[in-house]
């Protein structure tokens, strides 16, 4: 009789070996990438508007291209990973968006830079979705939102990164060098995931011709286990019975958990998008020095590390309370930064902890969508939540463009931007509510305790 395993029961057995190791490594280096690369633009924004010769308000529409491409790319590669495996849409993406961005380094007008921002977008925007359920599903449940905290802090990293290139490299190189290291980095990652990356075996235990792939995957996870070349992996119920369809997404509690949960990552990403792309921009419009306004935008990445530490510590027992408290404070914060007079001091710590609210905000919505779904509509489930998010993020950079074009003063225009922090604060709170009834607990699975709504 072959030997046959629950493949959650497998994957939540195993303790933290060399196998998760790897996984969390190369699923960092891959974000660290992508984070690089998603704020390049906004470093060097003040030397492209004296390049091409435009008004620091026309600027919106670039600086947005590429959130265009993942509002589109993350649903329907979120999609294509559901259906054809995380690990390719990975790869495919990440030297996708890898390759456009180098190609931004000769680009000569806007026109052009907005057609590259978009495609590297799509790419972009498939590997988040992807990148966050490979991790849910080969991750035991004890570590799992940890690891998917520490593995997004890869991009808060990455940009970090980017700071410190336009701060030390960009006044000798020029801002082709920004993007430059932006394509080259996420070239390389693409090539060593070819050789690193695995597959879930949740999505394998679905697909017939890969027993091989499957078992391979399953030994390198459990090297504490015997497993025999025929042994059988079975899906819960919740999984196997799943037809994968996209209104699985509002089934019973779903159904308000769902819009909420896209409502908690517009208005993250909306302020992080404001801050992370027009934060030179607006520093320079209002006379700080270059390299001041890139390391104070460096600080506020900085500041996203400590908040993602603070997730991992926490969400796995307070859930969505976490993201509350979190948005609680980044209101008071982003208004700080618009004090008239403050110090290059009081600026860097105003804005670090800004970033601790604000991405640790977003790092909490990411790991829970990543909790709350099961596999068969994981994919879909976060690609959308990312996608929707998008329109948050959309909007944040237009919006500072649009509100340095006012001739607000410094302070007027953060108190605004503080303001729809107010709204992410009420979701989140509706949300704790409504994941406790789930899962009677604040912890989030994807397996709910009660369905009924």
């Amino acid at each position: 009789m072959s030997q046959t395993f629950q493949v959650n029961e497998f994957v939540d057995g195993q303790k933290i070996r060399r196998f998760n190791i790897l996984l969390l490594i190369w699923s960092f280096l891959t974000m660290f990438a992508d984070g690089f690369d998603l704020n390049s633009l906004g470093f060097a924004a003040p030397d492209l508007t004296r390049f091409w010769g435009v008004e620091r308000s026309a600027m919106g529409a670039v600086l947005s291209a590429n959130l265009y491409g993942i509002f589109l790319g993350a649903p329907f590669l979120g999609w294509l990973g559901d259906k054809y495996g995380r690990r390719p849409i990975i790869i495919a993406g990440t030297l996708l968006y890898g390759i456009m961005t180098l190609m931004m380094a000769w680009s000569t007008t806007m026109d052009q830079m907005i057609v590259m921002r978009f495609i590297a977008g799509i790419g972009i925007g498939g590997i988040m979705p992807n990148t966050i359920s490979l991790n849910s599903e080969l991750t035991p449940k004890k570590y799992r939102s940890a690891l998917i905290v520490l593995m997004f802090m890869g991009i808060t990293t990455g940009s970090t990164g980017v700071g410190l290139v336009a701060a030390y490299f960009m006044a000798d190189y020029g801002w082709q060098i920004i993007f430059h290291t932006g394509g080259v980095l996420p070239v390389v990652t693409a090539i060593c995931l070819i050789f690193s990356l695995p597959e879930s075996m949740k999505l394998l235990a679905t697909k017939p011709g890969k027993q091989q792939e499957l078992i391979a995957t399953a030994r390198k996870m459990r090297p504490d286990l015997q497993i025999d070349d025929d042994a059988k992996f079975i899906n819960p119920p919740i999984v196997a019975g799943s037809e994968g369809k996209i209104s699985e997404l509002f089934k019973g509690s779903l159904l308000l958990i769902t819009p909420l949960l896209w409502l908690c990552f517009s208005i993250a990403l909306m302020a992080n998008f404001f801050l992370n792309t027009t934060l030179p921009l607006i520093f320079d419009n209002y006379g700080i020095a270059a390299q001041d306004a890139a390391l104070i935008a460096t600080m506020y990445h900085a500041g996203g590390i400590f908040g993602g530490i603070v997730v991992c510590l926490l969400l796995d027992r307070f859930g969505f309370l976490v993201v509350a408290a979190l948005f609680a404070l980044a209101a008071p914060f982003i208004a700080l930064l618009g004090l008239e007079g403050a110090s290059f001091t009081f600026l860097g710590l105003v804005a670090g902890v800004a970033g601790v609210a604000v991405l640790g905000a977003q790092f909490g919505n990411n790991a829970a969508a990543g909790l709350i779904y099961p596999t068969s509509i994981r994919g879909k489930g976060v690609g959308l939540a990312l996608s929707i998010g998008r329109f948050g993020s959309i909007i944040g950079p237009m919006a500072g463009a649009a509100l340095l074009g006012m001739d607000l003063t410094m302070q007027s225009l953060f108190m605004i931007a503080s303001a729809p922090i107010l709204i992410g604060l009420t979701a989140a709170l509706l949300l704790s509510r409504l994941c406790y009834k789930r899962f009677n607990s604040f912890q989030l699975d994807d397996t709910p305790v009660d369905d009924k709504g």
